[in-house]
C-alpha cells in the first residue's frame, strides 16, 4: 500500500509538470490569435506548477528507485532549494496582487 501512495505522489508531480507545459502551449496559441498575454498570471500558471511538480517527483523518485544515500541527499537538498524558491515566488505574487487591490492615496 505504501508503494502505491509513493507512486501516486510521483504521478501527481508528473501531472503538474504536464499541466504547466499545457498552460504554456495554450498561452502561445492565444498570443498567435492576437490576444495580449497576461504577464502577471502567466508566471503563476506556468512556473508554479512546474516547480511544484519537480518537487513532488524529486521527493519520492530516488527512494522508489532505491538510489544510494548520496543521491537521496542531493535530491533532498535540491528539493529544499525548490521549496524556498516556490515560497519566495508565491510571496512575491501575493504582494503583487494585494498591492494592485489596495487603493492608492
Amino acid at each position: 500500500m505504501l508503494r502505491f501512495m509513493d507512486w501516486s505522489v510521483v504521478a501527481m508531480g508528473c501531472a503538474l509538470v504536464l499541466m504547466s507545459l499545457g498552460t504554456r502551449w495554450w498561452e502561445r496559441t492565444e498570443v498567435r490569435k492576437g490576444k495580449s498575454p497576461d504577464h502577471s498570471m502567466r508566471f503563476f500558471w506556468a512556473w508554479l506548477p512546474l516547480l511544484m511538480g519537480l518537487e513532488l517527483i524529486g521527493a519520492r523518485m530516488p527512494s522508489l528507485l532505491r538510489a544510494s544515500h548520496s543521491v537521496v541527499m542531493i535530491t533532498d537538498t535540491l528539493n529544499g532549494a525548490l521549496a524556498v524558491t516556490v515560497l519566495i515566488l508565491v510571496l512575491r505574487a501575493a504582494h503583487h496582487v494585494f498591492r494592485a487591490r489596495s487603493p492608492r492615496t
